[in-house]
């Protein structure tokens, strides 16, 4: 493979894709909208931090300004709603028998659908723990499942190709003919992972505090019985098990999987989500409207109500606006719902 594999983020998840892929000899570009990260790629290289491994890697890398050509493999990598605009930007470098990776949080899958067409589409679901520190490096916090399928369950050549790049990063990636049913398995865990976000403690402190769990099992239920709707099945990942939290499954299970994704997350030099760090840290705003608003607005076409979903947007809207400060209090809000 010749052309490179064009990475239209290089952030958390893309910056170690193609990290790792140009350490492996494999053809790669990355592209950025923050100069100065571009330039530390391109030049000094990408520093990947953490206790998974640490290396340096020089990783080509430009502005959208910068890019031209057309590539047959493009990896969008950016934030959910930075979606539409990275799509826009990257359309005319798309080569007709291309296409587009998503490898986000979230459905994104239909976005890039709409925009390119559903034949040009291809879903990833990715749980490994990364964060973008500053220009030039990211910590690679723990490996996570890494799930890779083509969004109407076939099987094709580029899906083998793009599993077997996947596997130079995660030799344990897996190849699907279901990657919904893993998309919104992550959506039942990012709700959870969403609420984490409205204290400043930890993701383990948050799913082993018994006092927290009630608005946690209910947001993965509200989830799960979309998901149900929408006839899609969800797959275990990490820890977290869809069973546990369908309807009937009762508080026992669900329980269990909280105590395994407290586990999970004990173990990784990550200690908060993304979505913390864009509230505290690089005081930005959250991808809450489309993951957590989009599974609402999913759920209230089939006639469901979700109101911990719905709060729960309120309450990261709250926080993006300076209304409300990250704490037990402005988690127990949702609490309150419950009552």
């Amino acid at each position: 493979m010749t052309e490179p594999v064009l990475i239209w983020g290089a952030g958390a998840i893309g910056g170690i894709l193609g990290a790792y892929w140009a350490r492996a000899g494999v053809p790669v570009l990355m592209v950025d909208i923050v100069p100065e990260h571009v330039a530390a790629c391109a030049t000094s290289g990408l520093a990947i931090e953490g206790p998974v491994e640490e290396f340096t890697q020089v990783v080509p890398c430009v502005t959208p300004e910068q890019l031209t050509g057309t590539y047959r493999r493009i990896v969008l990598a950016v934030k959910a709603q930075a979606t539409e605009g990275a799509l826009a930007a990257l359309a005319p470098h798309l080569a007709e028998d291309g296409y587009v990776l998503s490898a986000q949080n979230g459905l994104n899958e239909r976005v890039i659908a709409r925009h390119v067409g559903a034949e040009r589409t291809m879903g990833a679901f990715v749980n490994y723990g990364a964060d973008w520190i500053g220009p030039g490096r990211i910590l690679f916090g723990n490996r996570g499942a890494v799930v890779v399928g083509e969004i109407d369950g076939s099987q094709r050549d580029r899906t083998r190709e793009m599993f077997e790049l996947l596997q130079v990063f995660e030799p344990n990636a897996v190849l699907t003919d279901d990657i919904w049913a893993y998309l919104w398995g992550k959506l039942g865990y990012g709700a959870m992972l969403f609420a984490t976000a409205l204290t400043p403690d930890s993701m383990t402190a948050n799913f082993a505090d018994p006092a927290r769990g009630p608005a946690l099992m209910g947001l993965a239920r509200e989830v799960m019985q979309t998901a149900l709707a929408e006839v899609v099945a969800p797959k275990p990942f990490n820890g977290f098990d869809p069973a546990a939290f369908m309807p009937g499954a009762g508080d026992a299970a669900a329980l269990q999987s909280l105590a395994a994704l407290a586990d999970f997350n004990s173990k990784t030099a990550k200690t908060h989500t993304g979505i913390y760090r864009d509230l505290a840290v690089r005081k930005r705003k959250t991808e809450v409207d489309p993951q957590v608003g989009t599974v609402a607005e999913i759920a209230a076409g089939h006639g469901i109500d979700t109101p911990l979903l719905r709060r729960l947007v309120e309450l990261i809207h709250d926080i993006e606006d300076g209304r409300r400060d990250m704490s037990a209090d402005t988690f127990h809000e949702l609490t309150k719902v419950l009552r």
